[in-house]
């Protein structure tokens, strides 16, 4: 009997769910448009025994990110803004940042922008934002957290004032740092196109797409298929078994509240069978979301010579770039596939993932509800095991 290309992966999948790493995953696999497998196992609900279904939603946190892109780059086809824009633009508050100096230890040591912040810096994270996430114990995290510059009750309006009342902590386009540009964006988008982000996702992604289950709130019924977030029960080990249930994250009555901030970098709720029809609308073999040239854009480097995506605490890969809104694999390191060049891709920190790759014509999309999950061995695997699954 002849065994599937697809079971190594299914087993590895089953291994994370069974060992207590993931309460349940769902994936899909893709060549060009054709989704050739799909898997679901484990428990959308741990303490109530719920089995994980293809129905069930998911928080996506920064897979949001790749759909604000999308926002921004169909606004650019239509000739309502360029890459190379100044931000300042439409958005005055961001139109004379100042800059830490290097090496500064108060909010004041600043000095002017030697040049303005454009639409590309931020769709490629240069463009001097930080998150107030990521790197605890420098000045501007303790400034973002004063600031709450992350509080949900702001609009995307108060959000970007509230922003623009703090430095930039590089000038903009020399270094990379993963930041609110995204949410930035967002704010952007409504300003341009005179909607609310909602609005605008809805008319020209979500509904043209046929991506149903993709929103900043849900509906009764929507919010009884949302699956249950978890996190590991050692933040510093990812490899230490055992999950503990994390209620009421990102905030108290999340994706129920009306009126709460529509974060273009990370407030979308989404399902498995959305996520593939975005991706679909981005590979070829029928109609796309964006241009041939925009998608062609889209997944090559952006950045200056010198810099790539790095994370603090985590090992540099120099072949990790950046594209407009997502990363690209300009050259596999050590934990990449090694067919895996021009791989676009991003997750979620609640550990979903998705990337694709035009140079193959293969993509993958993995949803699981653990937060601050991508850095754990899972990501890498699934990764790994698709590109062998699908023949790469």
């Amino acid at each position: 009997m002849s065994t599937s290309p697809f079971q190594p992966l299914h087993a590895a999948l089953e291994a994370q769910v069974s060992g207590g790493f993931l309460p349940g995953v769902s994936t899909a696999l893709l060549r060009g448009r054709v989704v050739v497998d799909r898997f679901v196992c484990g428990l959308a609900d741990i303490e109530a025994g719920t089995p994980l279904g293809e129905g069930h939603l998911f928080r996506v946190f920064s897979n949001t990110k790749l759909v604000t892109s999308c926002a921004v780059l169909l606004l650019v086809e239509q000739g309502r803004l360029g890459l190379d824009d100044p931000i300042g633009r439409w958005l005055p508050e961001l139109a004379q940042p100042q800059v830490l100096r290097p090496g500064a230890i108060r909010l004041d040591d600043v000095e002017p922008a030697r040049r303005p912040i454009t639409v590309r810096h931020l769709m490629t994270h240069t463009a001097g934002l930080s998150y107030g996430l990521f790197d605890p114990g420098t000045l501007l995290f303790g400034a973002y957290k004063q600031a709450r510059v992350l509080d949900p009750a702001l609009s995307n309006a108060q959000f970007v004032q509230r922003l623009a009342t703090l430095p930039l902590a590089f000038q903009p386009g020399e270094q990379w740092e993963y930041s609110l540009a995204t949410d930035v964006l967002g704010r952007l988008v409504e300003v341009i196109s005179g909607n609310s982000l909602s609005q605008f996702f809805a008319r020209h992604i979500f509904e043209p797409l046929g991506m149903a289950d993709t929103a900043f709130v849900l509906s009764d019924q929507q919010f009884g298929r949302l699956a249950t977030l978890y996190a590991g029960v050692d933040r510093a080990d990812p490899t230490r078994p055992g999950l503990k249930r994390m209620d009421g994250v990102p905030y108290p009555g999340a994706y129920r509240t009306p009126g709460m901030r529509e974060a273009g970098g990370g407030g979308l709720v989404s399902s498995l069978d959305d996520m593939v029809r975005l991706l679909q609308a981005l590979m070829p073999g029928g109609p796309t979301l964006l241009k041939a040239e925009t998608l062609a854009d889209m997944a090559r480097n952006h950045l200056p010579p010198g810099l790539h995506v790095r994370f603090p605490g985590l090992p540099a890969n120099p072949g990790r770039v950046f594209g407009l809104g997502s990363s690209v694999l300009a050259q596999p390191g050590p934990g990449d596939p090694p067919t895996a060049a021009g791989d676009v891709n991003w997750g979620g920190m609640a550990g979903t993932i998705w990337w694709f790759n035009p140079r193959l014509n293969i993509a993958g999309v993995l949803m699981t509800q653990r937060y601050m999950g991508t850095d754990g061995p899972y990501a890498a695997e699934f990764k790994r095991l698709a590109y062998q699954a699908l023949g790469h």
